[in-house]
Formats: structure tokens, sequence, C-alpha cells
């Protein structure tokens, strides 16, 4: 079954953010874009670098109006530690959320049950907190922030001109298409 047009359930979990613990809710959510970005634990070897690579694209994000959460199963507080003890992660400004009981890593079935981890899942949040593109990776292959800022800008621009759609590879500026009899068989 798909979790397109999922809405993400109620929850309020600890995060990290900034040197400083904060609550973290559907609500924060909502009215904006939103990126869940799953990741298996802290103190990992892929992790940290995915995490790296999205600081680099944060302000980017930012830009569009769209939320970086990184979530993981541990706590906030082992969040606090690897942002102490790691010079990549200790460059992270967006919230990292803690999800020990794994709440949210189960709504959006990216926990792995026999390993208490989450698999690398990421959500994009519409600002009616509806999931509306997705993607799970192996736990052994990184992703990509540049990728996932186009994918977001995308669903952003596919959101505001429902009538139009994004072919492969759109950046913002590019050309999309708008689907009719027109199309079928010429593209």
């Amino acid at each position: 079954m798909s979790l397109n047009g999922k809405k993400v359930t109620d929850f309020s979990l600890q995060a990290y953010q900034n040197g400083a613990f904060k609550e973290v809710t559907q609500k924060d959510l909502a009215g904006k874009w939103s990126v869940l970005f799953f990741y298996p634990a802290d103190f990992t070897f892929v992790c940290p670098t995915e995490l790296g690579d999205l600081q680099g694209k944060y302000a980017d994000f930012k830009a569009i109006d769209c939320e970086i959460y990184s979530v993981s199963c541990d706590t906030h507080f082992v969040h606090k530690a690897w942002h102490d003890s790691s010079a990549t992660v200790g460059k992270v400004e967006f919230p990292m959320i803690g999800d020990p009981t794994g709440l949210l890593a189960k709504d959006l079935e990216v926990y792995i049950e026999d390993a208490g981890l989450t698999e690398r899942g990421t959500f994009v949040i519409n600002p009616d907190g509806k999931v509306v593109l997705y993607e799970v990776s192996a736990g052994n292959i990184g992703r990509n922030a540049d990728e996932l800022l186009r994918k977001v800008q995308a669903a952003q621009f596919v959101h505001k001109h429902g009538d139009e759609v994004c072919p492969a590879k759109w950046t913002p500026g590019k050309d999309t298409l708008t689907p009719g009899f027109d199309l079928v068989g010429k593209i």
C-alpha cells in the first residue's frame, strides 16, 4: 500500500537543536513543507555523511520554506552527545528528533522491529500534513541532499500548479508539462 496521501500520526517527541532540547509535534509540520529524514542510528558511518550533506543544503531548504527533521530511534540525549563529539554532526542546525519507541518510524513503516532501528526513509510532507513523496533506501546506501531539494521543489511546484507536472530532471524555471490528449504518444 502506498503512503502517498497519508497524514502523519499525532506525535510529541523530544529533539535536540542548537544546544537545547525541544518538543516537536505534528503541529510543527502544519502549514509548511517538511522533510522527515529517518536514519538507522547515531554514532554510525553513513548516517553522519548524510546529515552533513543535508546541513550543507539546509539554507536552501529554509529558503523554500521547508524544515528538515532528522529522526532516529536514539533519544534526544544521544543526539546531543553525538552532536558534541562529531565534527560533521556538530554542524547540524536542524532538529534531530529522538523516536525511542519507534512511534513515527512505525507510522511511516520504516521501523526494523528486530533491530530497534529505522530504514533510511525520506518523507516529504506538504503543508496539509500529508506525505507527497517518499523513498526508502538500503542501510548501506547514502542519500543525496541536492536530489532531495530538487524533489521538494518539484512537489511544491505541482502543489501550486495542479494542472502541470514536472518531467524527469526538472528544476525550477525549466519547462513543465500539461497533461492532455495532445501529448498522448507525442513525448
